[in-house]
């Protein structure tokens, strides 16, 4: 009898495969307008999305097709779905402009990945990204649509103003070429390397929870938007620095 030999790569493999499925389960509760669970099988994927790049470095399986494989379920999980999610909690009501306003984020998603991975240098883990991240796009929706327009805590005209700044907002930093910080690691290295950064994900973490999720939004959008702002920031000192150095 043919032995059967399971290489190391099958491992984070099956993993990344756990993050298409959830994304494809939450996509059906959505579908029954179910949105809590919905949500947390994103959640869930997101999950499998952080085990399959660890258990990779771990094992030293890491290859190129586990970076493709990962980048397709991503675009169904983080894209797909939540760009769904925006569509079954509000846009639905705008018939065909709302299938094309809520069709951005995956579409900016999908972009945003295939430059992610024609750019892609080694499989090492990264501290930043050139353009926000998808998964961070994704919790950006769900936040928005869990606990403020399901909530019913919205006003008509608020409703539409934020609705259309997150459809537009999201897609737009995720193609941009500002860079973004990864998720820290919970180790002595990140904190050195990151240490503002590092304390802006605990404190939001702790927010986050104290708030019953309701502050996940905006710490969210603070992160969209400051981001760009601090990036800026640093590249006029360094343009300047380089001028003044250059002068003298």
């Amino acid at each position: 009898m043919r032995k059967v030999y399971v290489t190391r790569s099958a491992i984070p493999d099956l993993l990344t495969l756990g993050n298409v499925f959830s994304g494809f389960a939450a996509i059906i509760y959505l579908a029954d307008n179910n949105f809590i669970l919905a949500a947390i099988y994103i959640f869930v994927a997101a999950i499998f999305d952080m085990l399959d790049g660890i258990a990779a470095r771990i094992l030293n399986a890491t290859s190129e097709i586990g970076a493709e494989l990962d980048s397709l379920c991503d675009a169904v999980s983080f894209g797909l779905a939540p760009s769904f999610m925006l569509y079954k909690a509000f846009f639905y009501q705008f018939n065909s402009l709302g299938i094309l306003l809520s069709a951005l984020p995956v579409i900016a998603g999908v972009f945003r990945l295939a430059r992610f991975n024609v750019q892609l240098v080694s499989f090492e883990d990264k501290m930043y990204f050139k353009g926000m991240p998808i998964p961070a796009g994704a919790l950006t929706i769900i936040s928005y649509v869990l606990f403020y327009v399901n909530t019913n805590i919205l006003n008509e005209t608020m409703l539409f103003i934020l609705s259309m700044i997150v459809v537009l907002a999201v897609p737009i930093t995720m193609v941009s070429n500002v860079k973004y910080d990864n998720m820290p690691r919970p180790t002595k290295k990140s904190f050195k390397a990151r240490p503002v950064f590092f304390i802006y994900v605990i404190l939001a973490i702790i927010i986050s929870i104290a708030s019953k999720g309701y502050a996940i939004f905006p710490l969210m959008l603070i992160y969209m938007i400051v981001t760009p702002i601090i990036n800026g920031i640093v590249k006029f000192l360094h343009y300047n620095k380089k001028n003044n150095y250059d002068n003298n």
